[in-house]
């Protein structure tokens, strides 16, 4: 048979399922219609009531997802060797590029100061903690979709649309303090958050009707950041307290070095794992940061007065695990090299809050919360 051939008989093939798609969701005028005109190359019985369009089209679009997801991973990969280049000559007084243009797509308020924020790994969800004791979820799609709908279809919605259309999918009340961090587990439905209750709470999120966490774990001071181990099965937790946590997520089992000389000498600030979970990051107000090995949980480097002793705001792993960037209370954000523990750019900005790697896109960018401009860096 030739391709021409091949081609010719499933369009024939398809128009069929066409027809009785039609058929079976009720549409039997518009079925026999669309037979009449079609007229199918091939002699064949009439078409009988079926569904098998929809299961086809719901596998083919289940692999378009897939095939997507797996482009989009492989883009993540960072070849071995590639980052920024080390014979670059930091000193060099460099323009910073023009600062980017930002639009607002979407606004949803919170009772109180907004606290903490975080992004699902897969980007389709933000979580939000506010000084009201309240978290929300919200999806971006929704999000999106909302800032880009005209003002007059809204208005004409009924309160159904309103309610499947509405960017805030939940909204959990647990905390009796300030949420002042969050993080999305890497796989399952869970949301954890801490707060200055002194707590830490696990919520399913999957459950519309859920609004309480179903596990929580109370701490000896308020909890001022935590991060999930890539693998799902562990959490890092920093507090008020210099002693740095981490607990197994199945059994909340809680373990701490074994070197009492390996914890900060002032509250944690902010924790994060490297992207290959091998090392992670902590900073204080004590000024140090400090690098630990992911498996045996100890110190393996100590950077006293990063920033000139100053109190760290943040620090973040870059996505091939060589490097971290840093922000400090003395408006600089440094980047370092964890082969050497030297910091090889500074950037000088204003009012600097927190610093992260982007994950989403193909080249990796800085983002901070800024008043002035920043020059992206490939790493």
């Amino acid at each position: 048979m030739k391709i021409g051939d091949l081609d010719v008989k499933q369009r024939d093939v398809l128009y069929r399922l066409i027809v009785s798609q039609l058929i079976y969701d009720g549409h039997t005028d518009l079925a026999v219609t669309c037979q009449k005109v079609l007229r199918p190359l091939h002699p064949a019985p009439a078409c009988p009531p079926s569904d098998r369009l929809l299961h086809i089209v719901k596998m083919g679009i289940k692999c378009e997802e897939d095939s997507l997801e797996s482009r989009q991973l492989n883009a993540e990969v960072v070849t071995p060797g590639s980052g920024i280049d080390l014979e670059y000559e930091t000193e060099v007084q460099t323009i910073s590029a023009e600062a980017a243009l930002y639009e607002t797509c979407y606004v949803t308020a919170h009772k109180g100061p907004c606290r903490a924020a975080s992004f699902h790994p897969s980007g389709q969800l933000i979580a939000t903690g506010s000084d009201d004791a309240s978290i929300k979820i919200l999806d971006v799609e929704r999000m999106l979709a909302k800032s880009a709908t005209p003002a007059e279809i809204i208005a004409m919605e009924t309160p159904q649309q309103q309610m499947e259309n509405h960017p805030v999918i939940r909204t959990l009340y647990d905390h009796v303090g300030e949420v002042t961090c969050l993080d999305f587990h890497p796989f399952h439905q869970i949301l954890v958050s801490g707060g200055s209750d002194f707590s830490i709470r696990f919520f399913e999120y999957s459950k519309p009707s859920v609004k309480k966490a179903y596990k929580s774990i109370q701490e000896a001071a308020a909890v001022t950041c935590l991060s999930f181990h890539p693998g799902g099965d562990y959490i890092l937790t920093g507090t008020e307290h210099s002693t740095l946590r981490l607990y197994d997520v199945n059994t909340f089992q809680c373990f701490v070095s074994s070197d009492p000389k390996d914890q900060h000498k002032g509250p944690l600030t902010d924790v994060n794992w490297s992207p290959n979970a091998k090392l992670f990051v902590t900073c204080s107000r004590d000024g140090s940061m400090k690098i630990w090995d992911g498996v045996s949980q100890k110190c393996i480097s100590t950077l006293i007065d990063a920033h000139k002793g100053e109190e760290l705001c943040s620090a973040v792993f870059s996505r091939n695990s060589k490097y971290i960037l840093s922000s400090g209370k003395d408006s600089l954000v440094r980047l370092w090299e964890l082969s050497t523990n030297r910091c090889l750019i500074v950037y000088t900005v204003y009012c600097v809050c927190v610093v992260n790697f982007s994950t989403f896109c193909q080249v990796v960018k800085i983002l901070w919360f800024v008043s002035g401009s920043c020059r992206p860096i490939g790493v």
